[in-house]
């Protein structure tokens, strides 16, 4: 709690509508945020501690003073709170981030204007339709504008009086096709601006208008018998019914509404705005905040919304949104609308797609440039997921591996961080089990590696991993009550046929998504522990298998086969070695014997 008088600053401030803002020990201001009432929500920082969250108890803390600025309605609230946010920037406030330049397309404030896509937003007059998040849709939509109306591409000042002095000629673009010569006055301004009025339509989404006043010109041009007309005319419709196919339809009953969603995470927050115009998604922006205080989406996106629709000069009626929300100020009626079904509910599914999209990739892109970020956020899930009071940061797991009993060992694998750490792996030589007693090894194994871990002071893992279901669970946890340490570790068994996760008392298993990054790390655990235990198992029954077939041979006893597997590493490696290399090992009578055994001959003679 702050250590600054706050119970004399609260009886000063009223109850109105206003701003209050709050500054540190070295009066910088470090929050500002708006109020129906004053007094009450400065009040409620005040609280007990409890009822705060983390950021916002160090928020509190540094509180050493307060001032508020009464004013007549919520709406001057808020543009004020939005004036002080953006001139002062304090640390604790969300800030909005623009995820990047996007294009627009401008109509230029000049005679016979140009149409043309820039990233650059000039305030001269000129009017800019967009920003277009995909630059290929926006260069589709540029294209089947030229494409329909022949506009000039030209930066010359084609003011009336350098037209009638004959200042210009007609360019290439003449020539060909793409411009009919406003330069040279071959094409007047009434014809050029009702072209402009078709160009608006398209760009605002009213296509439908478009196409309307192109079939009229076809009905006309085909009674006057001008059948070249007609052909152009029915080129234009043809292409710009294959540019409406293209663009995003949803329903000619929509008009005119605004489609906000959100998707965030434990640091930051990305909104996705949809402009709809007659049907037509003709506007996109997903925007990145960053959280200061645990905000929660509701008031992330109470945030976002009046700054967006402020910021492209939004008078839409009718908001969709993916929850309830209340945002006081907002100019106009507003209405919000949680759709469930139709085409409203397609456009937010539309935009929660998109917002999910950016944030998967925006995060992705961070954590490759900071790797420990997705090491915290993967553990820290895996700490969600499994219920556990710390976070997993060592981590071992025990597999099994023997047939029918015969040479069984057991394996443990480590990750460190979410990561193998293969210098941690260890195998066992089961010695106390007889026959095929899996729930017996296990229990060995178990005892044996922490033991050993209590004997030398090494530290415990934060979770164990036991490859099979409740028997293997309740056979490690034996050991483990035997050392003393069940409640030290959370400890966990897989199932594999459906995953399931058991946990020690529980009667149920825990099933996670099968997408889950935290079933994705166990599974690689339990299958690492796999893989290093076969490849144990093979090796020593190889080896075994090798010592049995050699100790048949007589005149070589058990310690002899121990060096010559030592030396030569197989039994095929005998079998090829030259009489010479073997003499190392054996004698003349071992060798002959040897050489015998496998039917090959000797070039030493005995005697």
């Amino acid at each position: 709690m702050s250590s600054f008088d706050y119970k004399a600053e609260l009886k000063r401030i009223p109850h109105k509508p206003g701003v209050y803002q709050y500054f540190d020990k070295d009066d910088v201001l470090i929050y500002v945020g708006k109020a129906k009432d004053l007094k009450n929500r400065v009040s409620s920082y005040f609280v007990s501690e409890r009822q705060l969250n983390s950021k916002t108890k160090v928020l509190v803390r540094k509180i050493q003073r307060i001032a508020f600025t009464i004013v007549d309605t919520e709406i001057d609230a808020w543009l004020l709170e939005n004036n002080l946010i953006k001139k002062h920037k304090p640390r604790y406030n969300v800030m909005l981030k623009d995820d990047k330049t996007y294009p627009w397309i401008v109509i230029k404030n000049e005679a016979y204007p140009r149409v043309f896509w820039t990233r650059k937003y000039l305030k001269d007059g000129s009017k800019y339709y967009g920003p277009y998040a995909s630059v290929g849709m926006m260069h589709i939509v540029l294209d089947t504008i030229r494409e329909l109306f022949p506009l000039r591409t030209c930066s010359l000042n084609l003011s009336p009086e350098n037209v009638a002095k004959g200042k210009y000629k007609v360019c290439l673009e003449y020539q060909i096709g793409n411009c009919k010569g406003p330069c040279e006055g071959l094409q007047q301004q009434d014809e050029y601006d009702q072209n402009l009025e078709s160009i608006k339509d398209i760009l605002n989404g009213k296509i439908g208008a478009v196409t309307s006043r192109l079939k009229e010109q076809l009905a006309d041009a085909v009674g006057a018998l001008n059948f070249e007309e007609a052909h152009l005319l029915k080129t234009k419709l043809d292409k710009l019914d294959n540019y409406q196919s293209k663009s995003t339809v949803v329903s000619s009953s929509i008009t005119n509404i605004d489609v906000f969603s959100i998707a965030s995470d434990e640091s930051y927050a990305f909104v996705n705005f949809l402009k709809v115009m007659n049907g037509v998604v003709i506007q996109t922006q997903t925007l990145e905040m960053k959280k200061r205080l645990d905000e929660s989406d509701e008031e992330l996106l109470a945030i976002a919304i009046p700054e967006i629709r402020n910021r492209y000069k939004s008078l839409s009626r009718e908001i969709i949104v993916p929850f309830e929300l209340q945002i006081e100020g907002l100019p106009g009626e507003v209405s919000f609308v949680v759709p469930k079904l139709g085409d409203k509910r397609k456009l937010l599914d539309l935009s929660l797609k998109n917002v999910a999209y950016f944030k998967k990739e925006r995060l992705l892109q961070y954590e490759k440039l900071n790797p420990e970020v997705k090491t915290e956020r993967l553990l820290n899930q895996m700490q969600k997921d499994l219920r556990m009071n710390v976070l997993p940061r060592h981590i071992e797991c025990f597999d099994n591996s023997n047939i029918q009993g015969s040479f069984p060992v057991s394996a443990i694998v480590v990750f460190k961080d979410g990561k193998p750490s293969k210098k941690d792996y260890r195998h066992f030589n089961v010695k106390t089990v007889e026959g095929p007693n899996d729930f017996a090894t296990m229990e060995e194994a178990v005892f044996r590696r922490y033991r050993r871990l209590l004997d030398e002071g090494e530290e415990l893992p934060q979770l164990i991993i036991i490859d099979g279901g409740k028997g293997q669970l309740g056979a490690a946890l034996k050991s483990l009550r035997l050392l003393g340490i069940e409640r030290k570790v959370t400890v966990i068994g897989i199932a594999k046929r459906l995953e399931e996760l058991y946990y020690p008392g529980d009667q149920y298993p825990l099933y996670l998504d099968k997408k889950s990054e935290t079933l994705k790390v166990i599974q690689h655990l339990r299958d690492e522990a796999h893989r290093f235990g076969i490849t144990f198992h093979r090796n020593q029954r190889s080896r075994k298998t090798f010592v049995s077939e050699l100790e048949n041979i007589p005149g070589i006893g058990k310690t002899t086969v121990e060096k010559l597997l030592k030396r030569f590493k197989s039994v095929k490696r005998i079998r090829e070695e030259s009489d010479e290399n073997l003499s190392e090992v054996l004698n003349v009578k071992q060798l002959k014997a040897l050489r015998a055994y496998f039917e090959m001959p000797t070039a030493i003679d005995p005697g």
